[in-house]
């Protein structure tokens, strides 16, 4: 299901949604992305799915909730392109991990390293900063990543992104 909202960034969303899924009591396995919305209003939306058949009745009953809270819930997200924020094994990707880890843990399908044409190899380390925002691309979930100091990696998005224009 889509959710539209008055959020404007990233961050924002990140907390609504995480706030709207403790609201709720999303089971584990739901998957709550944000989507860039850009039509006559800016926005960030949300959105909600799963593949457990067991998960269904709570979705139904979520969009009842957010429905009776004044947000518009729609069908489906809004794009084939969310950013996750929610997603199976999420909470267990702290700290430093290989990706081998990182891929057995959670329900990230593949890491690439911006730069490089070649897979990174699974004993490469990923320092996660507590903040992996993988993005839906041909329906796998794909973590896209940065080389950093040491030969380890980081996830893309900054965590604590320098707003633009900050400096002055």
């Amino acid at each position: 299901m889509g959710i539209d909202t008055d959020a404007t960034t990233l961050r924002e969303a990140d907390h609504l949604l995480q706030t709207l899924a403790a609201e709720l009591d999303l089971p584990e396995g739901v998957f709550g992305c944000t989507h860039l919305v850009r039509d006559g209003r800016p926005r960030v939306a949300l959105s909600l799915a799963t593949d457990a058949v067991a998960a269904e009745p709570v979705l139904r009953t979520a969009r009842d909730r957010l429905t009776a809270q004044g947000y518009d819930v729609r069908d489906g997200a809004p794009d084939e392109v969310g950013r996750a924020v929610l997603y199976p094994g999420a909470g267990a990707l702290t700290g430093t991990l290989t990706l081998a880890e990182l891929l057995a843990r959670s329900a990230i399908d593949r890491v690439t390293v911006l730069g490089t044409p070649d897979e990174p190899a699974p004993d490469a380390r990923l320092v996660t900063r507590e903040h992996v925002r993988p993005q839906w691309q041909d329906g796998r979930l794909v973590l896209a990543a940065m080389p950093a100091a040491g030969g380890t990696l980081v996830p893309f998005e900054d965590p604590d992104p320098t707003p633009c224009c900050a400096d002055h």
